[in-house]
């Protein structure tokens, strides 16, 4: 068994490539000023290894980075082109959000039909059924019965 064995690894291939990064949309809040701004932060994470495409909104400070990158990464060359106050994209439609105005869910500074990406704006899973009929027909409720 010796030699069999001896021979066994020759013939075992093993695989030294690394595993490929998983296919991500990064979306980061940026404030950006004017079109030298806008384009210095494009070109900076368009040359990252990885990226597909790009999208600059100037108008909500808004970059949507998509392709097989670290999120990190993304948001430390942003950050690397002078704009030190970039941070992930802190908001989520306000149609997601049970109680849109609830405290620390509203923000002034988010764009027009957004709010703050917080826990308390999501209702609890463990509700009692009557709470929710109650909600239901509720005229604080957004999403309640139009009919009555």
């Amino acid at each position: 068994m010796g030699a069999l064995d001896y021979l066994s690894n020759f013939c075992t291939v093993t695989s030294t490539r690394s595993k490929r990064k998983a296919m991500q949309t990064v979306e980061i809040k940026v404030k950006m000023d004017c079109d030298g701004c806008e384009r210095r932060v494009k070109h900076a994470v368009t040359s990252m290894k990885g990226v597909k495409s790009v999208e600059v909104n100037r108008k909500q400070s808004r970059v949507i980075v998509s392709g097989y990158v670290e999120p990190n990464k993304v948001l430390k060359r942003v950050k690397s082109t002078g704009k030190k106050r970039a941070e992930f994209w802190p908001y989520i439609d306000q149609h997601l959000v049970r109680y849109p105005y609830a405290s620390g869910v509203y923000d002034w500074r988010a764009p027009k039909g957004y709010v703050r990406n917080v826990v308390q704006a999501f209702p609890a899973s463990i509700n009692a059924p009557e709470e929710n009929m109650v909600t239901l027909f509720s005229d604080d409720n957004v999403n309640a019965c139009s009919i009555m």
